[in-house]
């Protein structure tokens, strides 16, 4: 008794930690400086045969354990991993290759078959029948997700709904805000009904050209969206017409801090994988982004309340010894690697900024639906220091103050060529 009641009361002021981050929002790495946190690696966007990808969840999962991490989100397409699923035996897509590794790890007699018409068909395991060969109490964690996808006419609109309760509809809407604030909202009504702390996620805003940053900006109730995604077919950096991600992220952040009158937006790295027999560029494959979060505990509601408390940072590949915020000064130490350079980039807007912005035009003239041009004290550059140590402080009239760690890094399996690995820190507000 005593045990649970002490249980009960830690996971209680978890809970109204969480929430006091979220209502203010505000980073808060200056607040958690207990012992006991420790940083978790995760993996919030993956595809498994539950929709478009080519193995089995269970393969999946046991893959990210295998490889270090502590918790895995599972979001297939407007869908969970409940109820019954067969997929149907196939030379095609690696399902041979997916089938015997299957095999090999779980037992011949894992996977339930039937004849359908003369051919094989194998039932999927739902999250509920497997999660417990994999799941380890300070080690591995599963955690209930789904993509939400939809679209405004060619315009795809997919958002990430983690540590759900139960599955949500695709939601329509009249232009692109519409649809992602219909979603936004949809998770959050399950939030509030069922109490269970989760949160939705703005996914590959440049997969598609289908968001831009002044959607973003306008979203209420969203917290996060990926300033990483590692699918090819993401556009993190944009092109002559598009701003890259962390480009958006920026404008983003300067909008709803100093003209909106709304909480800052993380950035998180993901993989959104889909191929896990094949890699190389031009492939969705796992392992390639990730969250680091600082919580207590490896438990949902400990990483989701974490998360909204800005508890994190994102990476493609660079790991962060220290991350502190005290007073007007921000410290960052990378985890160095032999014969790997580093560089910190503090970033970030001042306030009475140039809010001056223009739209992109096309050859002919004409507007072009993308993220518009905007002044280049959006997104300043701050300091900027080579080595893998670095602070900055802040003379006052910062709207807020990020960093970016670039290494001189290749990353063994990029999504696109020459990529070299990256570290990116949450937005702060100096007070």
């Amino acid at each position: 008794m005593a045990v649970s009641l002490l249980r009960y009361l830690g996971n209680f002021w978890v809970l109204c930690f969480g929430l006091w981050g979220f209502i203010a929002g505000s980073s808060g790495f200056q607040e958690l400086t207990a012992a006991e946190d420790r940083w978790w690696k995760g993996n919030l966007h993956t595809h498994s045969l539950w929709s478009d990808g080519d193995d089995f969840p269970e393969s999946i999962a046991d893959w990210y354990k295998e490889h270090g991490y502590h918790f895995l989100a599972l979001s297939d397409h407007n869908r969970m991993l409940e109820g019954e699923q067969w997929v149907t035996e196939s030379q095609k897509n690696h399902f041979p290759e997916a089938l015997e590794k299957n095999r090999r790890r779980f037992g011949a007699d894992w996977l339930q078959r039937r004849d359908h018409h003369g051919t094989n068909q194998y039932r999927l395991k739902t999250l509920a029948e497997f999660r417990g060969l994999l799941e380890e109490p300070g080690r591995f964690l599963m955690i209930p997700s789904e993509e939400i996808t939809s679209g405004h006419l060619s315009f795809p609109v997919h958002i990430n709904a983690t540590n759900l309760r139960k599955k949500i509809s695709a939601q329509g809407g009249t232009n692109v805000l519409d649809v992602m604030q219909r979603g936004v909202n949809a998770v959050l009504d399950q939030r509030r009904q069922t109490g269970q702390p989760m949160f939705p996620h703005i996914n590959h805003p440049n997969f598609g050209w289908g968001i831009t940053a002044e959607d973003l900006m306008q979203v209420k109730g969203e917290r996060f969206f990926e300033v990483y995604n590692g699918h090819p077919a993401t556009h993190n950096e944009g092109d002559t017409t598009h701003a890259g991600t962390e480009r958006m992220w920026d404008i983003i952040l300067a909008w709803r801090i100093g003209k909106l009158d709304l909480p800052p937006m993380y950035g998180l790295a993901v993989d959104d994988s889909h191929h896990y027999h094949s890699h190389g560029v031009g492939k969705s494959n796992n392992g390639r982004g990730w969250v680091m979060v600082r919580s207590e505990r490896l438990e949902p509601a400990s990483i989701v309340l974490a998360m909204e408390a800005g508890e994190f940072y994102s990476s493609s590949g660079v790991s962060l010894r220290h991350i502190q915020r005290t007073g007007n000064t921000m410290r960052v130490e990378v985890e160095a690697e032999p014969g790997v350079t580093y560089t910190i980039r503090f970033m970030g807007t001042r306030r009475g900024f140039d809010a001056s912005r223009s739209p992109v035009v096309s050859a002919k003239g004409e507007p072009v639906r993308a993220t518009q041009r905007y002044s280049d004290q959006i997104g300043e550059t701050f300091s900027v220091v080579v080595g893998n140590r670095a602070e900055y402080s802040a003379r006052g009239d910062e709207l807020y103050v990020r960093a970016v760690v670039q290494s001189s890094k290749k990353i063994a399996n990029p999504y696109r060529k020459g990529e070299t690995a990256a570290a990116w820190i949450q937005p702060w507000q100096p007070r």
